[in-house]
């Protein structure tokens, strides 16, 4: 297990490298001046070069790209003299529009991203898998097609129309809930959890019907393989055949698209922040493009990639633990 996760490692680091040189390729070697959008338009000549040698702008591409690095590692700085600025690790720049860290306006928004997308995670795997599980059991009753008909219908629905809808209903007409806002789950957890239940709800809706059909379909097909029949006509206990047999290797499929669903999640939910102008990375990432804050675009396509690949690999694990094959093959 230990080689097999320390395989796992190297691989993750080398396409987090791959990553972050294809982004840095992306930003930086455009033929848009960063430089440029440091100063803004009213800008002199003067000081563009200014901004450009601040930068490192006047260097190499691959000069560029070994400093960036090594600000990720090691920390920066920035310009020489009494003009120096430290930036220290992991740095990812300053932003054109707020002067800040990068990593600093990423860390302040985090907490709420990570609210929204573990909040709304627990919430769409309890409905999701456990509407998919009852339903593969009572294939062809009324269950099943009352809740895949509502699993297609919440799946098929914008998550900003859904938002919209909610926020009118349960806010606006019927006042169930208050308007989602940041409250912090250290100083009022129920009213940090009255806050999120919208986006939680918002979210839940469009994946718990992805992974309700899902879930059916692959236990459907699990109970059908020869060791589940087998398993069955030892006059093992039906309950048993379902759980230890054919559930497990069903939830295999479920793991991986949760584990990848979650990461992009964690990077920021970006549609449910901005309807509802909760301050996430997903929000941040929205202002940033609207401003052309290259620094912080770049950083938030990094911290989102970043999320991905992390959770790609705990899903590795997740499956070794479930299957150990993958822990011989892999």
């Amino acid at each position: 297990m230990i080689v097999y996760l320390l395989r796992r490692l190297a691989v993750t680091a080398l396409i987090l490298l791959v990553i972050c040189a294809a982004t840095f390729a992306i930003f930086y070697l455009m033929p848009a001046d960063p430089a440029q959008g440091a100063c803004g338009k009213a800008c002199s000549p003067a000081r563009l070069a200014e901004i450009r040698t601040t930068l490192g702008l006047d260097h190499p591409p691959l000069v560029q790209f070994r400093d960036y690095l090594l600000g990720l590692v090691a920390g920066r700085t920035y310009g020489t003299g009494a003009q120096a600025v430290s930036c220290h690790l992991p740095c990812l720049g300053f932003s054109f529009q707020t002067d800040q860290p990068v990593w600093q306006l990423l860390t302040a928004r985090l907490p709420v991203s990570v609210s929204i997308a573990l909040g709304a995670a627990v919430l769409w795997l309890l409905v999701g898998v456990g509407a998919g599980v009852v339903s593969a059991l009572r294939r062809g009753s009324w269950w099943d097609r009352a809740a895949m008909t509502a699993a297609l219908g919440g799946a098929s629905l914008p998550v900003y129309f859904t938002a919209l809808v909610l926020q009118y209903l349960l806010v606006v007409e019927l006042r169930v809930l208050p308007y989602p806002r940041v409250v912090p789950l250290t100083a009022d957890p129920v009213g940090w959890a009255q806050s999120m239940v919208l986006p939680w709800v918002t979210l839940a809706m469009l994946y718990a019907g992805v992974y309700a059909r899902l879930t059916r379909g692959e236990l459907l097909e699990s109970l059908g393989r020869n060791y589940v029949r087998t398993a069955r006509a030892k006059g093992l206990p039906e309950r048993t055949v379902v759980r230890r047999h054919a559930l497990r290797p069903a939830l295999m499929p479920v793991v991986t698209v949760f584990g990848m669903d979650l990461g992009a999640l964690l990077g920021g939910a970006l549609i449910t922040e901005s309807v509802f102008g909760l301050p996430g990375v997903g929000k941040l990432a929205a202002d940033a493009i609207a401003g052309a804050d290259q620094p912080v675009i770049l950083g938030v396509t990094l911290f989102a990639a970043g999320f991905v690949v992390l959770a790609n690999l705990l899903v590795d694990l997740v499956y070794a633990v479930l299957d150990p094959r993958v822990r011989a093959v892999g």
